[in-house]
């Protein structure tokens, strides 16, 4: 009962905050916009965004209102909200990765969040190197160690960005790089499809995911 009532209230300072900017005046461009949303989800607690205590232990931190971002060479920037077993390595090439994440945008006006693995009960799962999963992804399971919780920010060339109209056309048909939203989850593939298979889109929004890393499976 005390989990409904502090999941219900996480999720009414969420909704409330959300209201709040769908009130306020509309900025001159659409990546002004994207700033705003993309500050007000990065400064809103995990549980309040992803529901993400089902996958975090009972004792584990998940207050993102501290987070440092760090910023690799490439764009990506991550912080870790828990980390990993440091007995237990980090995935090398060839090794079959599995994450469960929670995967919002930064460019969505009615709400951020698009899917999370938790709620289908399905981990994410793919040989790390093997050229099936987007760049963002594979450099963020990279530096983590199993059981460690990270919040990652993909830029949109490290994500589904392509010139490629094939390419387009495969996302739309739910083939090309994962992660994605499993097709019988329709609404959810929908509005992914939509921010991140639009070939009519002029640009693409960051990608926020939070990632949980699992141990080794061969």
């Amino acid at each position: 009962m005390a989990t409904k009532i502090f999941l219900s209230t996480a999720l009414l300072i969420f909704f409330s905050a959300a209201s709040a900017w769908q009130s306020s005046p509309q900025t001159a461009t659409s990546k002004v916009s994207d700033h705003s949303r993309r500050s007000l989800l990065l400064n809103t607690p995990i549980i309040a965004i992803t529901s993400f205590s089902t996958i975090s232990n009972a004792n584990a931190s998940t207050d993102t209102s501290n987070l440092q971002f760090t910023t690799t060479g490439s764009g990506l920037q991550y912080a870790d909200v828990k980390l990993g077993s440091s007995s237990t390595p980090s995935p090398q090439n060839g090794q079959t990765v599995s994450i469960d994440y929670v995967m919002s945008t930064t460019g969505a006006r009615y709400g951020s969040k698009i899917y999370s693995t938790v709620d289908t009960g399905a981990p994410y799962r793919w040989k790390l190197g093997d050229g099936s999963t987007i760049p963002g992804v594979e450099e963020a399971v990279r530096g983590m160690n199993p059981g460690g919780i990270r919040r990652v920010i993909i830029p949109s060339k490290l994500a589904y960005q392509s010139t490629s109209a094939s390419a387009r056309e495969e996302c739309e048909d739910g083939k090309g790089l994962g992660p994605k939203p499993a097709s019988e989850a329709i609404g959810e593939f929908q509005r992914f499809k939509n921010i991140y298979c639009n070939i009519d889109r002029v640009y693409q929004p960051d990608l926020v995911m939070d990632i949980k890393l699992y141990g080794k499976r061969n």
